[in-house]
C-alpha cells in the first residue's frame, strides 16, 4: 500500500514543502517520487469498486481524475499556496476553463481585468458568452471600476497580478473586499510569482490559478494547469473535471513535481537577473519605457512591494521605433529564444501585438496599453551580462 510520507505535516518553510509535501511511497519506498503510468486501477474485489465509484472508500479509480502522481502534484502545490484542495488540469488555460465551467451558469457575471492574457480574454468573451456568461473588462489597477461593475449577477472576479505583459499591479486585498461584498469570488492568476513570491489567497482573494507550464516546470517541457481554495469552492470544478476530462498527466505531473523542488531558488535567481535587466534597459536611449514591479519608476512599485517579496521575472518595455524596431531587436538576438511562453531557465522574448494578444481586437489592445512597441522579456538564468549584450544588438 502507498504510504504518506510521515514528516511533511510539521513542515512550516516554504523551500522545504516544495521538496517533501505530497511525497507518496510505494510499497518499494522509493526515494524520488513515483511515476504511475496506468489508465485504470485494479479493485479487490466488486464491492471495493462500488465504494471507490461512489466515494465511500478513499482510492484511485481512473487516471482522468484519480492518478496518485498527479495527487502529489496537487498536494504540494496546494501546500505552497495554502489551498486546502488543488486540482490540476491539462493547461493553465483548461484550468480558468474548468474553474469557470464548475462555478457558472447562464446568466452569471464576471468582471475581469483588461489587462490579462490574449486566450483568457477570447474565452470570456466569446466562449463563455455564448453560453449565457456575460463578462465586463475593467482596469487592472482602478477600484472604483471594479465596484462600478458589480452587478446583482456577478459571480467571479477575475485578474491576473502582475498583469501579461504590462505588469499592472491589482490590490488582492481591496478587490477582494469588493467581492465579498458582492456575494462573488475572487480568482487571481498567480503565474507570473508564484507562491513563492506572492499567496493570493492569504491577502483575501479565494481562487488560485496556474499555468504549471511556466515557472513551476521551469524549463519549457510539458502543460499543466491548477486551480486551488477551500474543499467547498474546488468540489464543483473537481467534478467538471472528473466528468470532462481536461486531465493533467501522471508524467507531466511528474515533471512539475521535480520542478517545484528548485522553484525557490529559480525564482530568485531569475528577480535578481530581472532587476539588473530592467535597470540596464532604463538607462537605453532607444528605450522609451520600461516595465517592472521592482522598479521605483513602476506606478504600482509600493504596492508590489507590500503584496510580492520580489519583482519576479517578468520585464517589458517600449521601443523607439514601433514595429519595426521591435522586431529589429527580436530579430537581432542570438541566445535569447524567441518564443512566448516564459518561466524559462532560457530567457524568452516576444512581441505582444502580434503573438499573444495578436487574436483580441485592435480596441482592446489599445484599451490594455499593449503597443507595437512593446517586447516582453522572461529574463532566464544565463549570466546577466551575455542578455544584455544579445538585447544590446538589436538597440
Amino acid at each position: 500500500m502507498p504510504k504518506q510520507s510521515n514528516h511533511t505535516e510539521q513542515l512550516h518553510q516554504l523551500e522545504t514543502r516544495a521538496v517533501h509535501t505530497g511525497t507518496t511511497r510505494s510499497q518499494f519506498n522509493e526515494h524520488s517520487e513515483a511515476l504511475f503510468l496506468t489508465s485504470s486501477f485494479v479493485f479487490d474485489n466488486a464491492a471495493q469498486a462500488a465504494a471507490r465509484f461512489i466515494g465511500t472508500e478513499p482510492g484511485n479509480i481512473y487516471s482522468r481524475f484519480t492518478n496518485p502522481t498527479v495527487t502529489m502534484f496537487e498536494e504540494r502545490l496546494a501546500a505552497l499556496e495554502g489551498a486546502e484542495q488543488c486540482v490540476a488540469t491539462a493547461s493553465g488555460m483548461s484550468a480558468i476553463l474548468a474553474c469557470c465551467m464548475g462555478l457558472l451558469q447562464n446568466g452569471d457575471h464576471i468582471i475581469a481585468s483588461r489587462s490579462i492574457f490574449g486566450s483568457t480574454v477570447n474565452l470570456f468573451g466569446t466562449i463563455l458568452k455564448r453560453f449565457g456568461v456575460d463578462t465586463s473588462f475593467v482596469s487592472a489597477t482602478d477600484i472604483g471600476e471594479w465596484e462600478a461593475a458589480a452587478r446583482h449577477n456577478t459571480k467571479l472576479l477575475f485578474l491576473e497580478t502582475p498583469s501579461n505583459p504590462l505588469t499592472e499591479i491589482s490590490d488582492i486585498a481591496a478587490i477582494a473586499a469588493i467581492a465579498k461584498r458582492h456575494g462573488a469570488l475572487l480568482a487571481v492568476d498567480n503565474c507570473f510569482c508564484t507562491p513563492i513570491l506572492q499567496r493570493p489567497l492569504e491577502l483575501g482573494a479565494d481562487i488560485v490559478i496556474h499555468s504549471a507550464t511556466k515557472y513551476l516546470d521551469g524549463q519549457g517541457r510539458v502543460l499543466g494547469g491548477a486551480v486551488l481554495g477551500s474543499k467547498e469552492i474546488m468540489g464543483p470544478v473537481y467534478q467538471f473535471l472528473r466528468t470532462a476530462g481536461p486531465t493533467m498527466s501522471a508524467f507531466n505531473a511528474w515533471i512539475f513535481l521535480k520542478g517545484i523542488e528548485t522553484l525557490a531558488i529559480r525564482m530568485a535567481a531569475h528577480s535578481a537577473n530581472a532587476l539588473l535587466v530592467a535597470k540596464w534597459l532604463e538607462k537605453q536611449p532607444n528605450v522609451s519605457r520600461v516595465y517592472y514591479p521592482g522598479l521605483p519608476s513602476h506606478p504600482q512599485h509600493q504596492l508590489a512591494m507590500l503584496q510580492q517579496s520580489t519583482g519576479g521575472g517578468i520585464v517589458s518595455f517600449e521601443v523607439k521605433g514601433g514595429r519595426k524596431a521591435a522586431w529589429h531587436l527580436i530579430d537581432s538576438t542570438r541566445i535569447i529564444s524567441i518564443t512566448a511562453n516564459l518561466g524559462d531557465t532560457k530567457t524568452t522574448l516576444t512581441h505582444p501585438a502580434t503573438t499573444t494578444h495578436a487574436r483580441i481586437t485592435q480596441e482592446a489592445r489599445d484599451a490594455s496599453g499593449i503597443t507595437e512597441s512593446l517586447l516582453r522579456i522572461a529574463v532566464g538564468l544565463e549570466a546577466v551580462n551575455d542578455i544584455q549584450d544579445d538585447l544590446a544588438r538589436g538597440l
